[in-house]
């Protein structure tokens, strides 16, 4: 299979086709070519390097590439699949909403598959995609479905779309997303959605629960005397040995007294009650931020959605369930089902983007599973 990967971020996407899932082990699947991914963001470009380094990543804008380099690129034969969605902050309900150049950026995927012309795509993008529109008053689905269903060369898509819980799939991280299929017209293939898996969902604890202790200002390279408690600990450890990004930065007194006293399951509204009973100062009253900052995570549910301020305590929801700190970048990589040989590059920030914005890689292998099975039958 010849796959091409846009927006390709550290790689969550192009893991679920690079690797099949046999018998609780990651084996490089020898069917898969990826011909090449391109990304803009330096830190990502070379974190999926490291991961991926048979795979030519072109690390440039992709405004900068044109048809004659694409076609350079791809050679004479056949591209199977497309893989990708453009940057989903300008979509997300959380934050600023913004029809800006980023929330353009379908229309380079527009572009590419005009030139490549696979015989399937597969784009992803946050649920608050499908009530973004643009400058016009137009939903951006809309205006995607009916842009890739009528090519300029007459030859189009048939267009499936649908919101997935990764949990559904044995990710242990209540994560929606939207996912649109696309099938050249000419072929006949009829797309179905991979069904969710019929197992017991996986929680915050029994995800992380055997990565060493660390506080604030502390890192832990190695797991200690701690082993495998369950068959996802044993998936995400492989053969590996060496632990890196588990890390947590240093907080200041206030921050740390904040996430002592907030309980599972509760945040904001919960310390200001605390304020307002006389535990804590009125110098530890939350003003600002939704109702989950500082919110502390359960431990016997699956994780709430893992974002690039996961490692940040007054992000959405980020407190570890039982100790005193925001996750590590480590433990969100796990809670998107990152294996802990796969590496991230760059300073916190750029790292916890990496994470953050991913695709979960078990996600990804069910959906590459399916595309496989209808394209080796039609």
């Amino acid at each position: 299979m010849r796959i091409v990967d846009l927006f390709s971020g550290a790689g969550g996407l192009t893991f679920g086709f690079y690797y099949n899932l046999i018998h609780n082990e990651f084996i490089v699947n020898e069917e898969c070519d990826i011909i090449f991914a391109n990304e803009y963001d330096k830190a990502a470009a070379e974190a999926f390097s490291v991961n991926f380094p048979d795979i030519n990543m072109i690390n440039d804008d992709i405004r900068n590439l044109g048809e004659d380099y694409i076609r350079e690129l791809i050679g004479k034969e056949e591209v199977d699949l497309i893989i990708g969605g453009p940057p989903c902050q300008s979509y997300s309900t959380i934050g600023k909403r913004i029809y800006d150049d980023k929330a353009k950026l379908y229309n380079e995927y527009y572009r590419m598959l005009s030139i490549i012309k696979p015989r399937m795509f597969l784009f992803e993008n946050v649920k608050g995609m499908l009530s973004m529109r643009d400058e016009n008053g137009k939903y951006i689905i809309d205006d995607i479905k009916e842009k890739f269903a009528n090519m300029d060369d007459g030859l189009g898509y048939k267009i499936y779309h649908k919101v997935l819980n990764a949990v559904d799939y044995g990710v242990p991280q209540q994560r929606e997303r939207v996912f649109i299929i696309g099938v050249r017209n000419d072929l006949d293939i009829m797309w179905n959605f991979p069904v969710p898996l019929e197992i017991e969902r996986i929680t915050l604890k029994e995800a992380v629960s055997d990565l060493p202790v660390v506080a604030s200002g502390e890192e832990a390279e190695g797991y200690g005397v701690l082993n495998p408690q369950n068959e996802y600990q044993l998936l995400m450890r492989g053969n590996n040995e060496i632990l890196t990004c588990h890390f947590v930065s240093e907080y200041g007194e206030k921050i740390q007294t904040i996430i002592n006293n907030v309980i599972e399951g509760e945040g904001r509204n919960y310390i200001n009650k605390l304020v307002d009973e006389g535990v804590l100062g009125e110098n530890y009253r939350l003003t600002s931020g939704y109702n989950n900052t500082y919110g502390r995570l359960y431990a016997d549910q699956p994780c709430t959605t893992i974002t690039n301020n996961m490692s940040t305590p007054s992000g959405l929801r980020c407190i570890h369930y039982e100790q005193n700190r925001a996750l590590t970048p480590r433990e969100g990589a796990r809670i998107q089902s990152f294996p802990d040989w796969f590496q991230f590059i760059g300073k916190k920030r750029e790292i916890m983007t990496q994470v953050g914005n991913a695709v979960p890689p078990l996600l990804a292998c069910r959906l590459a599973e399916q595309i496989k099975r209808v394209l080796r039958e039609e």
